[in-house]
């Protein structure tokens, strides 16, 4: 513990970038359950603890309206997330950092 509200984690060394307090409410209790097996892909990350997503496909495509103005919106799904997480984006947004996802879909009807 760190004071009343704060834990200081004991990290593994190639973690040293990462703040190691945190304030309790990130933290939660767990109860031990030896049935609990964790099953994970190796996720490649880069010097900065980062890594880069890439989209794999298109799931649908919408038309949103804000303020006479018609915006398409694409629910994408990005490596290493289920597609029930998959999120909105905009297509043009999309179309300029991978430009070659955009060329195998279905095209919009207006």
């Amino acid at each position: 513990m760190v004071g009343e509200v704060a834990y200081r984690l004991n990290l593994l060394a190639w973690l040293g970038h990462v703040h190691n307090v945190f304030h309790v409410s990130m933290l939660r209790k767990y109860t031990l359950n030896t049935s609990h097996i964790i099953e994970y892909e190796a996720i490649s990350l880069q010097e900065n603890v980062t890594c880069e997503e890439q989209p794999i496909r298109i799931l649908a495509r919408e038309l949103k309206v804000i303020r006479d103005r018609g915006i398409l919106v694409v629910k994408v799904l990005w490596q290493n997330q289920r597609e029930d997480e998959a999120i909105g984006e905009s297509e043009s947004e999309l179309y300029e950092k991978y430009p070659h996802l955009l060329n195998f879909q279905l095209e919009v009807v207006l």
